[in-house]
Order: structure tokens, then sequence, then C-alpha cells
């Protein structure tokens, strides 16, 4: 298998790294291929502009999903996005191993959903959900965030979790097409001991050595729908 981590923390000796070189050790030892964007130490650029288009359709007036659309048939996009969109292809299971921030991902890693999934591959048309551009292929989400487990969940102070998520979880990652499976978390992190963070990166090799285990998260198929996209009754 093929595996593709988007590491997103400024910190590297934080825990979300250590998490991320736990991941590259225990695929890697299962036989599986390992690429890492550490899209800090990379300085990504997070900002979609005109600047990731050599060739424009449309110099006067930016369309930026129509002018991906094109960089993708005219080979004009960005370096750096085809460069990761070229991992993204390769991959048979994306991971984005991040903090949260503000209920939602670090702006660096926003900048790389903006920016890599490229409409036209990813996504477009009726290309989305069961039918998107990524289908057949897997994606991990794995978090670290300061709140504690029973802040979260129904009736919880944050709500739960997976909400929190949705934007993420159904609004990106099954739009265009990945089988979503349930997300790893480590609670608390800043917060707690040695050996509770220990806890958490032994649960997380355990989760990875049993991913074909996982079932993913139950999201809309287009079946369902008719042509104008009604829900069939």
């Amino acid at each position: 298998m093929n595996v593709l981590i988007i590491h997103a923390h400024p910190e590297p000796q934080s825990f979300t790294a250590a998490l991320r070189d736990q991941a590259v050790e225990t695929l890697q030892a299962q036989g599986h291929r390992v690429q890492v964007s550490d899209l800090y130490a990379m300085h990504w650029n997070p900002v979609a502009s005109a600047a990731d288009f050599s060739d424009r359709d449309n110099p006067d007036y930016l369309v930026y999903a129509l002018e991906q659309r094109l960089g993708v048939k005219t080979q004009s996009l960005a370096p750096d996005i085809q460069e990761e969109l070229d991992k993204l292809l390769w991959a048979d299971l994306l991971i984005l191993n991040f903090p949260i921030y503000w209920f939602s991902v670090p702006a660096i890693l926003k900048g790389w959903i903006d920016r890599v999934l490229v409409s036209g591959v990813c996504y477009g048309g009726k290309r989305f959900y069961d039918q998107g551009g990524l289908a057949g292929k897997k994606a991990l989400v794995t978090v670290t965030l300061g709140g504690r487990e029973h802040m979260f969940g129904e009736g919880a102070i944050h709500g739960p979790l997976e909400d929190m998520l949705r934007p993420l979880l159904r609004g990106t990652l099954a739009y265009v097409g990945l089988d979503v499976l349930p997300p790893f978390v480590a609670w608390h992190v800043p917060y707690i001991s040695a050996e509770a963070r220990e806890q958490f990166r032994v649960g997380y090799h355990e989760r990875l050595e049993n991913l074909e285990q996982d079932s993913p998260l139950v999201f809309p198929r287009l079946s369902q729908f008719d042509e104008a996209l009604y829900p069939i009754r």
C-alpha cells in the first residue's frame, strides 16, 4: 500500500510529530511505502491565488476552480501543487496529521486542501462522494487537541467531535470520494503525563496495524439521488 502523510504542526518535537513518526515506523514495518509532506518544514504556501497557474483561461478574472481544470489539461499548475497532487494520486491511503485549532484544521493544512484537491481531478460536476475523483482510496484523520474526552459527545460542552470535524470528514475527504476511516484522537495532550502520551502512541501503533479491520464512516451515495440530486424515495 502507498501511504501519504500530510503533517501540519510547527514544532518538530511535538507529540503530533511523534504520531507522524509512529505512523511511518509502523506502516513501513508492515511493508507499506510511505511519503511525508511536512507542511511547515516545506514552507508550504497556503494561499490560493492566480500565481498557481502559469497559463490562464481568463487572465482578467480569476475563477480558481475553472483555472485548476485548465491547469490539469495544460500542465500549467504551479510546481508545488503538481508535486503534491502527484503524491496524492500515488497514495492508496491519505493520513492527515494535525492539532485541532479553533474547531478546525491549521491554516497551512487548509491551504494544502484548497490548492491540491484540484477541480477536474479530485472533484467537479457530479464527481463527488462515491463518484469522487479519489474513489477507491482511504483517508485517516489523526488529531491531537487540548480538550478532555468528556468535553465532546452528545450533551457535552463542545458537542460531538465528529460534528466539529464534519467540514473535513464529509465536506472534504468524503466529498472527493475517499473512504473515510474513523479518526484517531489523542485527548488533552498538552496537559497529560509522558506515560499517558505513551499510551496514545501505543494505541496509534495498534490502530495502524489493524487498519484493514476499520469500517469507513457512512456518507451519501449518488445512487440515493435522482438526476437533479433530489433524494429518491
